[in-house]
């Protein structure tokens, strides 16, 4: 009987997707409006959540010394999307710890009442929780979730996919893209808007969904759009007091006609890498997660997207660079210092979207991990540049396959999987890279290569051969066929510890701490606590919707807090329709 009034429930919903179809003339509104019908109707069956743990059993990368490491210091505050700039979402507190991790509870929730694409990070500075969805920005008390001020911007934004990644913090302001191609400044206290600046053009399919980092005066951010014909991605420095752009880095070879928006930064990048067909403009290489920064060397590392059209390489000879790359630039310049090819041919949509996380390790080594889209993990030795290790971690299979007119390949990860938005963290106690992945496959037919140089500038330029407008980036699994994994892989040598593999997608932030727990959440809206030494479980609890966004750790006069994001409700994730909201745990009493 259940089951019955749950579908009849599902038919209304379609209905009523059909029905507001009707009446939204736009297509950004429409499509997530169906969305969320067709995926209220494919969670109905939705399972529970499930978490197995495995230790490898041949594990040689024991730690170097038996002395315990010189920690970090930690005020309490988590001030960037990834804690710190070199992106380690390290906490050195341990007040919650692998013996009382077990009695954690939710405190206070904060409910923005929103149906969204939820994958914003968490800031927690000065006392106030911060963080953003497409069109609002929020400040909240950490302790008792009340609402500090909320600031909602009204737009047309460039795609219909309702996401924002977060905010920055420096010097009293807080610092945020948007769907619609600005970068707007807020007042901390009050909220009250200081400036706006566009980088981005969103009648060119442009946005600024990125977590921006904030370092010495600047505010880094880029924009997104890489997979609409036309539209290359570009690396910005913004003044923080006035928005003013300091420099600008086009990812992508900038040509004759492409627009300056401010001084460029000095770049070797030619058209030499791009063989491409006649009516196939360069296209690609956008950025739409976050950034890494090493203060001592003044160094921003930047993860570049995937190249135009995704699928179809043959339109597109050559390397492609600096798509699939992470690009290091001189932070207050924006000129071109070095960069590392990640993906050498991409043709899966494989991008290199997560911050890289910058550490050194317990050998000595300089190292850069990064974690793109093709299920692998890499280890790069910042001195020598040379690759240390490229480690599976998830599922990979037809990763060679070439792609062709009129067959359906199946590959993984698929386009939506791999490591998404939160890229690696880093336990220096035991020199562990700690990474969360997706599981999910997906199935691709090219459109022929008449077609795709026929498509209108602008439009979405993916290669496949679909009429389903929710197929544009291939055809994934079934839902619910698929997994997560969180692996934990020693920093020198690339062998993984243990792993945790869950029946959900892991794409939140991890966060391991001093206190030997690392916490994640998983696309159910399980959060788990884990015993980083082993993987064991602690604890683990539904607490919303989907966990897509910010899991942190931070201080307060009442004790050691865990912040979670939950509720991502968003076109391309068949998720649990609820709003979108941030929940606040803590220890409870005896």
């Amino acid at each position: 009987m259940k089951k019955a009034v749950k579908w009849a429930l599902g038919i209304t919903a379609v209905a009523g997707v059909a029905a507001a179809g009707a009446i939204y003339a736009n297509w950004n509104d429409f499509v997530p409006v169906a969305a969320m019908g067709i995926n209220y109707v494919r969670y109905l069956n939705a399972p529970k959540g499930e978490l197995t743990v495995e230790t490898a059993p041949d594990f040689s990368g024991a730690k170097t010394s038996t002395a315990a490491p010189s920690l970090p210091p930690d005020d309490g505050l988590w001030p960037s999307y990834n804690k710190t700039l070199a992106s380690d979402r390290f906490s050195s507190l341990k007040e919650i710890n692998r013996e009382n991790a077990g009695r954690i509870k939710v405190l206070c929730t904060y409910d923005t009442g929103q149906h969204t694409g939820f994958n914003s990070g968490l800031l927690m500075v000065d006392g106030a929780l911060l963080f953003a969805t497409e069109f609002d920005t929020f400040s909240i008390d950490p302790i008792t979730c009340r609402e500090n001020w909320r600031k909602h911007e009204s737009y047309a934004p460039a795609t219909p996919q309702a996401v924002n990644r977060g905010v920055a913090y420096l010097d009293g302001r807080v610092f945020r893209g948007t769907q619609d191609g600005r970068v707007l400044a807020y007042d901390f206290k009050s909220g009250e808007r200081l400036w706006q600046t566009a980088i981005a053009d969103p009648k060119r399919s442009e946005s600024a969904p990125a977590a921006p980092i904030a370092w010495n005066g600047l505010v880094f951010i880029g924009n997104a759009g890489g997979d609409f014909k036309g539209v290359k991605g570009r690396m910005y420095a913004l003044d923080a007091a006035s928005g003013r752009i300091v420099w600008e880095f086009y990812l992508v070879p900038k040509q004759p006609g492409d627009e300056t928006r401010g001084p460029d930064g000095a770049s070797p990048l030619d058209v030499s890498t791009w063989d491409v067909s006649k009516g196939s403009p360069i296209s690609g290489g956008a950025t739409w997660t976050s950034y890494s920064l090493d203060r001592e060397k003044g160094l921003l590392y930047v993860p570049g997207g995937n190249p135009g059209p995704d699928f179809a390489a043959m339109l597109r000879g050559g390397a492609n660079l600096y798509t699939g790359s992470v690009v290091v630039l001189d932070a207050k310049t924006g000129a071109y210092r070095r960069h590392f090819k990640i993906v050498p041919k991409d043709w899966h949509d494989w991008d290199v979207s997560s911050a890289p996380v910058l550490v050194t390790s317990a050998s000595g080594k300089r190292l850069m991990v990064v974690a793109p889209k093709d299920g692998h993990l890499y280890g790069y030795d910042l001195d020598t540049g040379e690759q240390l290790y490229r480690l599976p971690v998830t599922k990979v299979e037809n990763a060679d396959a070439p792609f062709s007119i009129g067959k359906s390949v199946h590959f993984c990860p698929g386009s939506v999987g791999g490591n998404e938005w939160n890229g690696p963290a880093y336990d220096p106690e035991n020199n562990l890279i700690l990474v969360g992945e997706v599981q999910w496959c997906t199935s691709v037919k090219l459109e022929t290569e008449k077609k795709l140089e026929a498509s209108a500038k602008f439009t979405p330029w993916s290669g496949e051969d679909s009429m389903n407008p929710f197929n544009m980036w291939g055809h994934a699994d079934p839902v619910f066929d698929w997994a997560g994994w969180l692996y934990a892989v020693d920093a020198d040598s690339g062998q993984w510890r243990w792993r945790a593999k869950t029946n959900y997608p892991v794409q939140s932030g991890v966060t391991p701490t001093a206190g030997g727990v690392v916490f994640f959440g998983d696309m159910a809206g399980n959060l788990y606590a884990l015993d980083t030494d082993t993987g064991r479980k602690l604890w683990g609890e539904k607490i919303g919707g989907a966990v897509g966004g910010g899991v942190i750790t931070f201080a307060t006069p009442q004790g050691q807090r865990v912040a979670a994001a939950t509720g991502l409700t968003e076109v391309l994730w068949p998720t649990e329709i609820t709003t979108a909201k941030v929940s606040v745990l803590g220890l409870a009493e005896h």
